[in-house]
């Protein structure tokens, strides 16, 4: 009786344990996959204007911030961190102003004020971030488990007319030139600027700044630009350009944002366009009149905000600026939004020609992915559209740094 009642127990206990080899492992979540990949993939942000913000005796870009409270900024350490930032471009932006020598050199010392900020916050929080000048540097620092900074320059102003200042900026760390910025300077019109109503494009000086950036091996950023000077530089760079923070216009209609035309030339060029996420470039918004009437009083009033020098001023202009926000607030777009502009270059020349351009601090932010540690997110989101591992690891940084090592391999050439 022992050995009858033995048998259906044994064999019961191997069907149990044959049950619980078969069963299928739990699929990670959506948020769990896109952890995975961002240990593994080097991410870039190729444009934010946090450096103005590391000139603030208040704030500290190693401790964090609360998003929710005004003043936090978009970028901190801890939070790059959160959203899975490997890599960020500190961009040393100056806003247009007179074509004068006397400017010239107001605009240079800016500029350079905004890259030593960045030199030094490597150096005070030398345990956390460390500053590359080439994609090797990034990859070194992601293996010893550090952020990188790298250093941009929105606006070529600051080189005013001097053609050595390139080089000059390029030694101090500076990769990137963003050729202009919302209005036309001595180097190429830009695509906002219409107080001349011709596009005259790239000037002769501007051809000559395409040259030393050739030669430099700098990163030339067409970001602002008029399709005209897109055109020009195309015409005469001896390497590939990149646009650090513009999305479609063929998904949001902006002046700021590529045609297709521009983005098949972009792609034969061998360059890439990096999709930012500043609302009025992401979605077109419905049109509020009192909306637009108030910030036509403001601007009227202060001119553009970003480009008000007297930092109380600004600081007036820009608390005027949220309340006509809080009493007129727009549908913000969101991360789906954000990644319809990635679907888009990918459908009209392919993956290998589309990154990540936050514009974070001037204006970049979308529901979803408001600030840094939300960065995640747009991995979630391109996930659950199916995008490939290596798909989302090119958009994440490979396609930027391919585009970044060939610039400098065609250096002096």
């Amino acid at each position: 009786m022992k050995n009858l009642r033995f048998f259906p127990v044994a064999g019961l206990v191997l069907a149990v344990t044959l049950s619980a080899c078969t069963v299928a492992k739990t699929p990670p979540s959506v948020e769990e996959k896109a952890r995975e990949l961002h240990k593994t993939m080097l991410t870039v942000d190729t444009h934010c204007d946090t450096a103005m913000g590391l000139l603030r005796a208040d704030w500290k870009i190693g401790e964090r911030h609360d998003p929710a409270q005004r003043g936090s900024g978009k970028i901190d350490l801890p939070r790059m961190k959160e959203g899975g930032l490997d890599a960020e471009f500190f961009a040393a932006f100056v806003g247009q102003g007179p074509l004068t020598p006397e400017a010239y050199v107001k605009a240079k010392d800016s500029a350079l004020r905004a890259v030593a900020a960045v030199h030094k916050m490597t150096q005070d929080y030398a345990s956390l971030i460390g500053l590359a000048v080439d994609p090797a540097g990034a990859r070194r620092l992601k293996k010893e488990g550090k952020l990188t900074a790298f250093i941009g320059m929105e606006n070529g102003y600051p080189i005013g007319r001097d053609l050595s200042l390139v080089k000059l900026f390029y030694d101090q760390g500076v990769r990137y030139i963003t050729l202009c910025h919302s209005s036309d300077n001595d180097i190429c019109d830009s695509s906002t600027d219409r107080r001349n109503p011709e596009d005259k494009g790239l000037s002769e000086f501007g051809r000559q700044v395409v040259a030393e950036c050739n030669r430099l091996g700098m990163i030339i950023d067409m970001s602002h630009a008029s399709e005209k000077s897109f055109a020009d530089v195309l015409a005469v760079t001896k390497a590939p350009i990149i646009a650090s923070h513009s999305s479609a216009r063929a998904v949001c209609d902006n002046p700021r944002n590529l045609t297709d035309d521009q983005l098949r030339a972009l792609a034969k060029n061998g360059g890439v366009i990096q999709i930012c996420f500043l609302g009025a470039y992401v979605k077109t918004s419905p049109v509020i009149p009192e909306r637009e009437q108030a910030l036509k009083d403001l601007e009227a009033k202060y001119g553009p905000v970003r480009e008000i020098r007297d930092d109380a001023v600004r600081a007036k202009a820009m608390a005027e600026r949220d309340a006509i926000n809080q009493k007129y607030p727009q549908v913000r777009p969101t991360v789906a939004d954000l990644v319809d502009h990635i679907d888009h270059v990918k459908k009209v020349v392919g993956i290998d020609y589309v990154g990540i351009g936050t514009d974070f601090d001037g204006g970049g932010g979308v529901v979803g992915c408001d600030d840094v540690s939300g960065m995640i997110h747009v991995t979630e989101e391109l996930v659950r559209r199916g995008y490939t591992d290596r798909e989302i690891a090119k958009i994440w940084g490979e396609n930027f740094f391919r585009v970044f090592d060939k610039i400098m391999a065609a250096a002096g050439k």
